[in-house]
């Protein structure tokens, strides 16, 4: 008993000692909030301008929060889903019936997605070249490597981007790729491509050359031109170029959808980034980037020259 009442004081301090070690270590362990933390997103490569754009303001609005990106083709992005580390991407569509179901039951981290912002995908040709208007037959045709012009298609890749998906799935309607289609591997890289090469024919997101007030996106202009597409749904069938306008009133025939995949159960920075995407500043810079908002009304004006 004498040996207890010894040791009693000693047995205390050590157990006070690892209460308060204890406590102090949670406190250096991080947590995440919806203004605060860091968390890492994947984002569709075609869109990297505007979402630049929108991660600059977001973080100036809430400096303790840091979203790190990697900028990749689509099918990359979804398979960073499926990974721990990433709770958040950005891509050109939803997700399947199927793809809801796998997360929910497998994975078991619900995901769910929204439309942000409506694109286009654009053409764009050499500065020498005198063909800037095309039918969407002729786009098919340059495509299937059929074209009787002899161009050939540019591509951000052979597979996996969106741009690729997007001409397969809405363009050729499952059917591959023609054997002569270049792949780039950036659409900075389709843009150098075309203007080195007279009868190329590059297909990009709209977002990498529709900002006319951006030095960067005028700096391509200047290398290329943008080919107007024919419009096979409009009654005097002009040919149109993707304009915001244009995309609005769909008469721009290659338009798709920007969607969100988010898979955080909790108000954390991917909630966060998510809201301020689809309220009215989100919203403001997507328009500002020449893209077509898709939480936000977008009028558009009829406006008579003189």
């Amino acid at each position: 008993m004498n040996i207890w009442k010894r040791c009693m004081p000693f047995i205390l301090l050590v157990s006070g000692e690892l209460i308060f070690s204890g406590c102090g270590h949670n406190k250096r362990i991080p947590v995440e909030t919806a203004t605060s933390g860091t968390i890492h997103i994947s984002v569709d490569e075609s869109f990297k301008p505007v979402i630049d754009s929108e991660l600059k303001v977001f973080e100036n609005s809430f400096p303790e929060a840091k979203i790190l990106v990697d900028y990749e083709p689509e099918a990359e992005c979804l398979r960073d889903l499926v990974k721990d580390s990433t709770r958040l991407i950005i891509i050109t569509r939803g997700l399947s019936l199927r793809e809801e179901a796998f997360y929910r039951d497998s994975i078991q981290k619900p995901a769910f997605s929204g439309i942000l912002a409506y694109d286009a995908v654009a053409l764009i040709a050499n500065n020498h070249s005198r063909d800037t208007l095309m039918t969407m037959d002729e786009v098919r045709s340059l495509l299937e490597g059929k074209d009787k012009k002899n161009r050939h298609a540019v591509m951000d890749g052979v597979s996996e981007t969106s741009t690729v998906r997007y001409a397969m799935d809405s363009i050729l309607k499952g059917a591959p790729l023609g054997k002569d289609v270049t792949a780039a591997k950036s659409s900075p890289q389709v843009i150098d491509y075309v203007s080195s090469n007279d009868h190329a024919v590059g297909f990009i997101g709209v977002s990498w050359i529709g900002d006319l007030e951006d030095s960067l996106q005028l700096s391509f202009l200047q290398k290329v031109k943008v080919v107007a597409v024919e419009c096979d749904s409009c009654p005097d069938k002009p040919f149109v170029k993707p304009y915001q306008a244009d995309i609005y009133l769909k008469r721009y025939p290659m338009i798709r959808g920007l969607y969100y995949v988010l898979k955080e159960n909790f108000s954390g920075i991917g909630n966060n980034f998510i809201n301020f995407l689809q309220n009215e500043r989100g919203q403001l810079i997507f328009r500002r980037s020449y893209l077509v908002p898709a939480r936000m009304s977008f009028n558009v004006r009829d406006v008579q020259l003189q």
